[in-house]
């Protein structure tokens, strides 16, 4: 899960699994793979800076094979 910011201020998390595009022009809008659109104040880069360090968090929980 990423914690992103809606345009009013008000803070929600999203599962950075469910994105299936990101775009800036100028506001950054999440679509996720249902359709949803979000608009969101983080930039294109925050986000996948955000959704990096989530995949890295996983891997850091997952038990060695």
């Amino acid at each position: 899960m990423i914690r992103v910011t809606r345009l009013n201020d008000r803070p929600f998390v999203i599962n950075a699994d469910l994105i299936r595009t990101i775009e800036q022009n100028p506001d950054t809008i999440i679509t996720l793979v249902s359709g949803e659109h979000l608009v969101v104040k983080e930039s294109m880069d925050t986000i996948i800076e955000r959704v990096i360090e989530y995949g890295r968090h996983l891997r850091k929980l997952t038990p060695p094979t």
